[in-house]
């Protein structure tokens, strides 16, 4: 059964086209994986997934809810709300509160979103934080962490709110290596759980390794799609082949 569906997705910026009409299948407890070059739409279309972008064709359908282009506004907002619960987004640049502990950034969204009891909140919090490997690290403010420390906290963050989808934006790109080993350990933690997962990534190990599917982005458009193994060793584009080469290459 899937969990996402895309279909006939249409984005302008202005007077340009982000996405040309994207087709895009998800199943439920799948680990799909979007490779391509830099400005070829791939965080565009993260964003519609989530609702932080509208779009002027074509629908996007999570769990069962639909988001159309031509909705009212009003239907809109109220599927949307309702997306938002199911769907958690890590980004690239960590997005922490500044002015909140380690904890607290955790514990926000379960208590002033859904409303759990901040003692119950807190004790998820620090679970998920030690699976992480953040437990020493409580009591700690952003900006007394490292890059990678940081985005473990925002994966814990985005657990918290126990979504059925997680949506990572390119979570390693402003990372070192040690630091993008660290946080590329906990997602495929995760991966093994079964969470529905769509990885934005040009760490290419972690797709050939991890993923279920992995959908090539070109000029707003999935150009091939298919299991690792095919994608990396046998693909069917052109694009494809001379992306991973330049990948690889560098």
């Amino acid at each position: 059964m899937s969990m996402i569906e895309v279909n006939d997705l249409v984005k302008w910026h202005g007077s340009i086209e982000v996405l040309k009409g994207v087709n895009l299948s998800v199943r439920r407890g799948e680990v799909a994986t979007i490779i391509g070059p830099s400005g070829s739409g791939k965080s565009t279309l993260l964003r519609c997934l989530n609702g932080l972008e509208t779009f002027q064709g074509g629908s996007v359908t999570i769990d069962g809810l639909r988001l159309g282009a031509h909705d009212g506004a009003a239907e809109r907002a109220r599927v949307q709300r309702q997306v938002c619960l199911r769907v958690g987004m890590v980004f690239q640049g960590f997005n922490l509160f500044p002015h909140r502990t380690v904890l607290q950034n955790v514990i926000e969204g379960p208590v002033y979103v859904l409303g759990v009891n901040p003692e119950q909140a807190a004790k998820r919090a620090r679970r998920l934080l030690a699976r992480v490997g953040m437990s020493d690290r409580l009591d700690a403010l952003p900006r007394q962490l490292s890059g990678g420390q940081q985005q473990r906290v925002a994966i814990a963050r985005a657990m918290a709110m126990e979504p059925q989808v997680i949506l990572f934006d390119e979570p390693t790109s402003a990372l070192d290596p040690r630091m993008t080993t660290e946080v590329l350990a906990v997602m495929t933690d995760l991966a093994g759980d079964g969470l529905t997962m769509v990885v934005v990534t040009h760490a290419m190990h972690f797709a050939r390794r991890v993923a279920h599917t992995v959908h090539v982005f070109g000029e707003g458009r999935i150009i091939e799609s298919g299991p690792p193994a095919q994608i990396f060793d046998d693909p069917n584009q052109e694009a494809t082949r001379t992306l991973l080469s330049e990948v690889l290459a560098a």
